[in-house]
């Protein structure tokens, strides 16, 4: 029995258990003498011998007293003795050496930081929900041990082929060169064959480029993608040539919403509605032809007051009109960056307590954990995938 019942049944007799501040005092000295006796088992597992059985010992190494040290536990501070040998070779296992926290207070702590708590906040947390004090500069040490891991993850090797690779951007305020900016990220989401959805990393915008996004796309190779299907992006300058340069297969949808919100941005007001039922007219169209004669019936309509619209719709065709080859199921998945935005309101949501970011490397760190959040509730398929691949 590790509990003693009597023992403590004649403490709450002799009114030494009052409350449950004093059965915590009872239960950290419980917990003392449980590590305490691991200690002691493992020093005698290691040196081979057990204390006072002199007639069993082969080894010239000895116990040699105790050292003081004090761990963090879910029920308080406790004090231990941890017991030495003269060689000084004994390691501890339950409880290492350095470990000041038994509690599994660091991956609580980094699961607060993950949904967006401040270290000021996760300090008054802790302290209040668990009467731990932690300086915020512990916290923000600990959660600076993410790093490594999110950037082991933003290297980790891919799938070799997406059917569907949407992108989007976030914004967000961080400091550069000692001013405050609007730094754009962007979270890129993969569809596998399997209909399995896959964060497959975040950028933050350099320069929207042709040169900027080869690099990135050509990352993603480096790291085992050899071909994608299709690519869902809102009308990011430089991007249709990147994709032609390093998946040259691969096909390129402009995201429709965007387009629409994009023509109608200029519109007068009492004439949003009218155009953008127009408009919508173009993208039902069942067919490509169709839905060119759609567009010569606006230019005919609204061509004279809106001639930019027109103009918009005419040079972005190329890349607006792939969906047309596709069956609903798919039309429906890639004619808008939904996924990806629904995705990114998620991250915008954690991101929003945080207000400036003093660097890019802090927001590679929260964002990683935010999307470790998210994504390990990503455990089915899109739905009717296997309509779009049976």
């Amino acid at each position: 029995m590790l509990v003693n019942k009597e023992e403590i049944i004649k403490l709450f007799k002799e009114g030494k258990i009052k409350d449950s501040k004093d059965l915590g005092e009872v239960m950290r000295g419980v917990m003392k003498d449980i590590i305490e006796a691991i200690y002691q088992a493992e020093l005698t597992e290691f040196l081979g011998y057990s204390a006072y059985d002199k007639s069993n010992k082969h080894t010239k190494n000895s116990r040699n007293g105790y050292t003081s040290k004090q761990v963090r536990s879910s029920l308080g501070e406790i004090d231990l003795n941890v017991p030495r040998d003269r060689k000084g070779g004994y390691e501890p296992l339950i409880i290492k050496k350095r470990q000041k926290d038994i509690t599994g207070m660091e991956d609580k702590i980094i699961s607060m930081y993950a949904k967006g708590m401040s270290c000021r906040d996760i300090q008054d947390h802790l302290n209040s929900i668990y009467g731990v004090e932690v300086s915020s500069e512990s916290i923000s040490r600990i959660t600076d041990n993410v790093l490594e891991r999110a950037k082991e993850w933003q290297n980790r090797p891919l799938e070799p082929i997406y059917s569907i690779v949407f992108l989007d951007a976030i914004f967000l305020k961080a400091k550069t060169d000692g001013r405050v900016k609007n730094t754009a990220v962007y979270a890129m989401l993969g569809i596998t064959l399997e209909g399995k959805k896959d964060c497959l990393g975040i950028w933050i915008l350099e320069t929207e480029s042709a040169k900027f996004w080869l690099s990135v796309l050509n990352e993603l190779k480096n790291r085992g993608v050899k071909d994608v299907l299709i690519f869902s992006t809102d009308g990011l300058p430089g991007f249709s040539e990147a994709i032609s340069a390093v998946f040259p297969e691969a096909e390129h949808q402009s995201c429709l919403v965007h387009q629409m919100r994009n023509s109608l941005k200029y519109v007068s007001y009492k004439h949003r509605r009218e155009l953008a039922k127009d408009l919508k007219q173009i993208y039902t169209s069942p067919t490509e032809e169709m839905g060119l004669l759609e567009l010569d019936r606006v230019e005919e309509k609204w061509g004279k007051r809106y001639p930019h619209v027109i103009r918009s719709w005419r040079s972005n065709w190329d890349k607006l009109k792939t969906f047309y080859k596709y069956p609903p199921e798919i039309r429906r998945l890639i004619y808008t960056t939904n996924p990806i935005e629904s995705f990114n309101f998620k991250l915008k949501k954690v991101c929003k307590t945080k207000g400036v970011f003093p660097n890019e490397d802090a927001i590679l760190k929260l964002l990683y954990l935010a999307i470790q959040d998210i994504t390990k509730k990503w455990i089915g398929t899109i739905r009717n995938w296997s309509k779009i691949y049976p």
